[in-house]
């Protein structure tokens, strides 16, 4: 899609600004860390679920003032299901590729023995493959994607969104591992001018790793 379509210009679409990071900011630690202290189950389900369900309510939040044009500043707008089936299977070949670069996460491989329980599978799925993407691509590709073309153009959102998803990671293996993904996911958020796209390659990718780490013992 060129750049003269983006929906980021229509004057009838809003567009995310800075007030709603500052939002999705303080939000973020005033609801984390009172809920990591409450938290009972400390166990690796447990603090994925918390700490992507405190992101899914910090981007409520943030989103809020918006009222029901929220939803099309987060990125949510129809797209043909042909972005959606070439870019998840796009994002299947980038990730294939980048597997082969023989690097293991230690993060990855303790989150996906969540999967090598077979009672814990469908959470695994619900956590990994569900809520941990659906969050990752509100943050990245909804609010700072949005507020970054709005002031600066697609070209910098497409390459600080990825960047910062990538950093997100924290563990370098894991950095370099999902950098590639993280600009494929915004190159599919700039081309269909839709979040659809990214959504559901970024689950697919997830469901794929967690169902090969059930079934594969990878």
């Amino acid at each position: 899609m060129p750049t003269d379509h983006n929906p980021l210009i229509y004057k009838e679409s809003r567009s995310i600004g800075g007030r709603e990071i500052i939002l999705f900011l303080v939000a973020l630690p005033l609801f984390g860390v009172p809920a990591v202290w409450l938290l009972t189950d400390r166990s690796l389900v447990g603090l994925i679920g918390l700490f992507f369900g405190v992101g899914l309510l910090a981007v409520v939040v943030a989103v809020a003032p918006l009222g029901f044009a929220a939803l099309p500043a987060l990125g949510f707008r129809a797209v043909g299901w042909r972005p959606v089936l070439w870019g998840t299977l796009g994002t299947t070949a980038v990730s294939i590729a980048v597997s082969q670069i023989g690097l293991e996460p230690h993060g990855v491989k303790q989150v996906l023995k969540i999967a090598q329980d077979p009672a814990a599978l469908l959470v695994g799925l619900a956590l990994l493959a569900g809520l941990a993407p659906l969050v990752e691509e509100l943050v990245f590709r909804g609010l700072l994607y949005g507020w970054l073309a709005g002031r600066w153009g697609a070209g910098i959102a497409v390459i600080g969104s990825s960047l910062a998803f990538a950093a997100a990671h924290v563990e370098l293996a894991h950095v370099i591992l999902v950098l590639p993904l993280g600009l494929m996911f915004g190159w599919l958020r700039w081309r269909s001018g839709s979040l659809w796209p990214s959504l559901v390659a970024h689950m697919a990718n997830n469901g794929l790793a967690v169902v090969a780490a059930a079934y594969l013992d990878v």
